[in-house]
């Protein structure tokens, strides 16, 4: 019983799970103590900033991630693949400080009044964001194996930012500091990520601009391109309706719809974590079987999928008890909107493999042309639904266009038509390797 329990506690998806929702969750004991101590108002501002900082991420990322880690391992010698990592991480590096700087402008010019409140501490948060480069260190490290280090080390930075939040909050201190402190996680974070890189790949030089090839960066974005603007209209069409509320309804109805969306959002980390950590499995195994690579992506889609649903019945029964529990009385009538919300969650856990298929397939464009087409529709909802229904039309407006964007889009595109019928018909694991088509 105890050798299954330690098994199950060094599995790689387990320890990745338990850093994931640690970290989350310490996300989701401020939003709580905020809406508790400071009001819907406070919630609603910090809702606002995060959102930004949401936006920030995808334009700094890149597109990079997962393609950086799949043309690696494809390349012929180890130098090319250290060009290909280290080329991207300066890529990330430089555009972290260039769109961060964009967005401090951006913020001040669109939200003087909240950034005037902190001034300093919002420029500093996004700015800081750009060590989350620094997470292509740890890609490369879940690729080769060892990811039980930098997740303890993740979960001891969250520790120590959550502990220091809970203190700010504790002695009066405003939304300012604590988006300072988130600033100062993604800075250790990102330290930690590199040192585990450099522990671990003792042999491999450290960060340098000689390992900077032009070569590389063209190739690195040629194919990123579409996956870049695919996340950067992903996190519009799911952040924008945040924004929305705030300026068609009020920061204070903005506080109550982050309060939902941070409770039905917290179970995101499931799929991305595993995702992220099913993806070398699902690469290999599309180099060696195309219905060997099937059959994985539908066993794994189906359980998705069931576990999602599973979490929507069990939110939508329990959404009063959870949201007076979490955030007190004044956020109870908001039930429904968690209600409606939380079913958006079972096409997002689907779309985590389908991204991943989407890349391994070369279907990079369709991820932009599905994010897109999601983005304009759940704009054009929220303008209908928002002004007659509130966050409640807010809540209808996500859950259908997160629908088509994390699957019914797999319907109006050939190739993936073919390869969704494809995986229908798959009924068990191949006992031969067939060929990849190309």
């Amino acid at each position: 019983m105890l050798k299954n329990i330690r098994k199950l506690l060094q599995a790689r998806a387990i320890i990745m799970l338990m850093e994931r929702f640690f970290r989350l969750g310490a996300g989701a004991i401020i939003t709580f103590m905020v809406a508790r101590m400071l009001g819907d108002e406070a919630l609603g501002t910090y809702g606002v900033v995060m959102v930004w900082a949401a936006f920030l991420a995808p334009l700094s990322g890149m597109g990079l991630n997962n393609l950086v880690q799949k043309m690696a391992s494809s390349q012929s010698s180890a130098e090319q693949s250290r060009v290909y990592l280290q080329t991207a991480l300066w890529l990330r590096l430089l555009s972290g400080v260039l769109f961060g700087g964009l967005m401090i402008l951006g913020f001040a010019l669109f939200y003087p009044h909240y950034f005037q409140s902190g001034p300093w501490q919002i420029s500093t948060l996004f700015m800081l964001q750009t060590f989350s480069a620094m997470m292509l260190c740890e890609y490369e490290q879940n690729y080769r194996g060892h990811f039980r280090a930098v997740a303890l080390s993740k979960v001891l930075v969250s520790v120590l930012t959550l502990a220091a939040r809970i203190i700010a909050l504790i002695y009066g201190a405003g939304i300012d500091m604590l988006l300072l402190v988130v600033g100062i996680e993604f800075l250790l974070t990102g330290v930690m990520q590199y040192y585990w890189y450099r522990r671990y790949a003792a042999d491999e030089p450290g960060l340098q601009l000689r390992w900077l090839q032009w070569s590389a960066a063209k190739a690195l974005l040629a194919r990123s391109s579409w996956i870049w603007m695919s996340a950067i209209v992903s996190v519009i069409y799911l952040k924008i309706d945040t924004i929305m509320i705030e300026q068609m309804i009020g920061i204070a109805a903005t506080g109550q719809y982050t309060a939902v969306a941070r409770l039905s959002e917290l179970w995101y980390v499931i799929p991305a974590t595993l995702a992220a950590r099913y993806y070398p499995d699902l690469l290999k195994a599309y180099h060696q079987s195309w219905d060997g690579y099937l059959w994985i992506l539908k066993k794994r889609s189906i359980q998705f999928f069931a576990l999602a649903v599973v979490i929507a019945i069990a939110m939508t029964l329990t959404a009063k008890w959870i949201m007076l529990l979490a955030y007190g009385e004044k956020f109870v009538e908001s039930a429904t909107v968690l209600q409606i919300h939380v079913w958006a969650g079972c096409f997002i856990f689907v779309r985590a493999l389908i991204s991943q298929h989407l890349i391994i397939t070369g279907n990079e464009p369709l991820s932009l042309l599905s994010h897109g087409v999601g983005a304009i529709l759940n704009v054009l909802l929220n303008m209908w639904l928002i002004p007659i229904y509130g966050i409640e039309g807010a809540a209808w407006a996500t859950l259908i266009s997160y629908a088509y964007a994390s699957f019914f889009f797999l319907l109006f595109a050939k190739s993936t038509r073919t390869h969704l019928w494809q995986l229908c018909k798959v009924k068990a694991k191949p006992a031969a390797p067939a060929v990849t088509p190309e």
